[in-house]
């Protein structure tokens, strides 16, 4: 076992006595084996103490002295949170200022005169030891940047306050900074720790006034265990405009996750659902606060229940792949062209499960690709039953999302799946969100210029839905634009979408792209969108997704148009 006398630790030690007999038997007593400091009244005292503030390890103080006697110096300690650290022992002949001495913070006391050597040398030794070991636990106890707990300790009392006082009211808070790494990188670590200690001092002025603790979670995370309140926005208001106080020209953002108090519920789960709250409104700057509530409850629940069911759902082909039409109106009577698949999951238990429930999960936790695969998979055969059962070829666009683009192998799954049934690449379409070609530019680019020279058509799906989609659109590699359906939502009322659906076109017929059009439902839409060039539409004017076999009475009623044609 280590011994903390083994430890270095500071040799200096400030000796304050009116008299000098008493400040020379003291030192020769120490001066062995510490550095010692003399003062002979409290003012002499405190200029030391102030000098020497990180390297003093005791002060032993007279308590009767002229100028200021020692009970003020240890008030003046007290009071300072550098100097209150420092353990004192008093040395007096006053039997009864024991107590009072000990009441000021004194961590000792010796009577004088010094007769025992050996007992003056083993308290101050000992003293010495205990305020090392002190600081060791403090530094193991605390984060030294805030000054609030480590998690490890924060979680132990969190548990022993709910263990042993079920009768407080306590609410679990998460506060994150957004983007930290960010800031990091940007404005430099100083930078950093500078806000995340204003963070710590407004965090600690709260419980000042609260009961409760808290917690540096991790880098950027902070953890408030504290009694209820109803609402946390003015505290999250202030500890936001301090640091905007601090950086005036820098952007930081916090948000913060509640779990209000419940009766009879673990603390660590507390904070767990304080977390997704504060998940919950990543990126919403204009409502960065949430609380966890019962439909939060009931949505983590879901979600969980759909991540686990993933693998029985594409084992026990509990997904279904709908299709929806996209027909050209460049003819009169408008074609049907081709389709995009889309994915439905009617879960034996649940029932249809909507694609707005479990695509975004699926995506956040990086099994979209798993659906994805299953998609390929369900429409490349689907294509070739058709062509087989019809003659007739009917192209197909899937999903491919940025999950997919980092798998090394999905180029070659994607043509294999093509040329196991017998198909042409240019009747296999890849749809590409915008989004991913942010996320993942450069992957994303090699890919599509991969596919495209492979003979596959590359359509930008949700164009407008982001901030760069004009920067873009010169730069991608890219066949079709699907151009998102807010675009078409009020094109008859508004003049001015209208002139921005027209702008959009002409930009796509100078880069030579055909467009296709979501969401048109009304035949005033489809008019105005076929007077202003736009080659395919998809939506519910024509048809909502369907089932395969929904989908081919659609086939068979295009084929009755070719028939009554030739």
């Amino acid at each position: 076992m280590i011994s903390f006398k083994n430890i270095q630790r500071p040799q200096l030690i400030l000796v304050v006595d009116d008299q000098e007999i008493n400040r020379d038997a003291i030192g020769v007593i120490l001066e062995d084996s510490y550095e010692v400091l003399y003062a002979e009244n409290g003012r002499d005292a405190l200029e030391q103490i102030e000098k020497n503030i990180n390297n003093l390890c005791l002060v032993l103080l007279d308590l009767i002295m002229p100028e200021m006697d020692g009970y003020e110096v240890l008030k003046v300690m007290r009071e300072d949170e550098q100097m209150k650290h420092i353990p004192v022992i008093v040395t007096t002949s006053e039997k009864n200022a024991e107590l009072e001495a000990l009441k000021l913070g004194a961590a000792d006391f010796i009577t004088k005169p010094f007769d025992n050597h050996e007992v003056i040398r083993a308290r101050v030794d000992r003293i010495i030891e205990l305020n090392e070991r002190r600081k060791l636990i403090n530094s193991a106890e605390y984060d030294p940047l805030t000054m609030l707990y480590h998690r490890s300790f924060f979680f132990e009392y969190v548990n022993s306050l709910y263990q042993y006082h079920k009768e407080l009211e306590m609410d679990a808070v998460v506060m994150n900074i957004e983007q930290f790494h960010s800031v990091n990188a940007v404005n430099g670590r100083s930078f950093g720790d500078a806000v995340l200690k204003l963070i710590g001092d407004e965090v600690r002025a709260f419980l000042a006034t609260t009961e409760g603790i808290a917690a540096r979670y991790n880098a950027d995370r902070f953890d408030i265990y504290c009694k209820h309140h109803d609402d946390y926005a003015p505290l999250l208001k202030k500890i936001q405009d301090a640091v905007n106080t601090l950086s005036p020209n820098v952007n930081i953002h916090l948000r913060m996750g509640v779990m209000p108090y419940k009766e009879g519920m673990d603390p660590v789960l507390m904070f767990d659902c304080a977390f997704a709250a504060c998940n919950m409104v990543r990126g919403n700057y204009q409502s960065p606060l949430m609380v966890y509530d019962e439909n939060m409850r009931k949505k983590e629940l879901l979600n969980q229940r759909l991540l686990n069911d993933l693998h029985a759902a594409v084992e026990e082909k509990q997904l279904m792949v709908f299709y929806q039409p996209k027909y050209n109106i460049q003819c009169d009577p408008p074609r049907l062209s081709s389709a995009e698949a889309l994915v439905r999951w009617k879960h034996p238990e649940l029932g249809m499960v909507s694609p707005g429930d479990f695509i975004p999960l699926f995506e956040s936790n990086g099994l979209i690709s798993v659906v994805d695969s299953y998609v390929w998979k369900e429409a490349a055969r689907q294509i070739a039953e058709w062509e087989k059962k019809y003659g007739k070829t009917i192209p197909v666009s899937v999903n491919v999302s940025r999950a997919d683009v980092v798998d090394k192998t999905v180029a070659d799954r994607i043509k294999n799946l093509v040329n196991e049934n017998g198909l042409d690449y240019k009747d296999f379409k890849l749809e590409v969100t915008e989004s991913a070609y942010t996320d993942n530019a450069m992957q994303m680019l090699n890919l599509i210029e991969h596919m495209r020279s492979t003979g596959f058509e590359i359509e930008m799906d949700d164009f407008g839905s982001g901030y760069s989609s004009l920067n873009m659109l010169s730069a991608m590699p890219i066949d079709i634009l699907k151009m998102d359906m807010k675009f078409v939502r009020n094109i008859e009322e508004s003049d001015t979408d209208l002139k921005l659906v027209m702008l959009i076109l002409d930009i796509a017929k100078y880069l030579n792209l055909k467009v296709v059009a979501e969401g048109v439902e009304t035949e005033g839409q489809l008019k105005l969108l076929r007077d202003a060039g736009c080659d395919l539409v998809q939506g519910f004017y024509f048809s909502r997704p369907v089932p395969p076999e929904e989908f081919e009475k659609l086939i068979e009623k295009e084929l009755e148009i070719e028939r009554s044609m030739s």
